[in-house]
């Protein structure tokens, strides 16, 4: 199946759209033929994208559940249904040991990390739940650090092992109603939360992360998306062939 003939009628709501993998994930099933609700704070930002298909311009907030349910409201209304949630706004809070982050930034992380993820895969699920015919998929952006921890990482990598945790609950929970849930984990794709890291890396003079396209990582999310109601990529990992995953210690 083409691309295109995959994503014929289609309609996917990603969250974090206007930069990074959730901007090029954006772009991609845009020019690929999906329909695409666009939901991210910055509106002008989300505006750019949208030009690039046939898309709803959603700007909001995932830690305000009302935001989340006011974008999917108006999907269903202009598409009739959705089909697949990318899951992805996230943020990557300043590093450091435990005992001496500030404790907004423990709060900030679970916020967006966390609830937030968990705001839209609420609605998500329910509109899947409730359209006829049922189901869908939705796609949790986990990362490598749902594995794998960087030193300092607390909160980031905390939150992240938590969308596993939801990632398999939406799995199970799911199958009634057609509604399959798959996680992907990136590992260093070319996006602004890799460059600071890479910065603050060479300012350091330590070791400066490998990366790779974030082209690379939105052609993944999308190969989830397409896949038929019968199949599931339950997890796919994709990472920057020569990072140091595989073998840490």
């Amino acid at each position: 199946m083409t691309d295109a003939a995959a994503a014929e009628g289609k309609t996917m709501l990603i969250t974090g759209a206007s930069s990074g993998i959730g901007r090029q994930t954006a772009i991609q099933a845009l020019r690929a033929g999906w329909r695409v609700g666009l939901l991210a704070r910055g509106e002008a930002a989300l505006q750019e994208v949208a030009d690039a298909g046939e898309a709803l311009v959603l700007p909001g907030d995932v830690t305000r559940i009302g935001d989340i349910e006011g974008a999917v409201d108006k999907i269903a209304a202009r598409w009739g249904r959705l089909d697949v949630l990318f899951n992805n706004a996230g943020i990557f809070t300043p590093q450091g040991y435990i005992d001496e982050i500030p404790l907004q930034d423990w709060s900030d992380a679970v916020a967006v990390n966390l609830t937030g993820m968990f705001n839209s895969a609420r609605v998500a699920f329910g509109q899947m739940r409730r359209q006829s015919p049922q189901g869908g998929r939705i796609i949790n952006n986990g990362s490598i650090s749902a594995h794998s921890p960087r030193p300092g990482s607390v909160c980031y990598t905390t939150t992240k092992h938590a969308i596993t945790g939801l990632t398999k609950t939406l799995s199970l929970d799911g199958r009634p109603f057609d509604i399959a849930c798959g996680q992907i984990d990136i590992g260093n794709a070319r996006t602004p939360i890799i460059e600071a890291i890479k910065k603050k890396a060479r300012a350091e003079g330590a070791e400066v992360p490998q990366a790779m396209d974030v082209e690379d990582a939105a052609r993944s999310v999308l190969h989830m998306a397409a896949m038929p109601p019968s199949a599931n990529v339950q997890f796919l990992t994709v990472m920057a062939t020569n990072m140091p995953y595989i073998g840490r210690g």
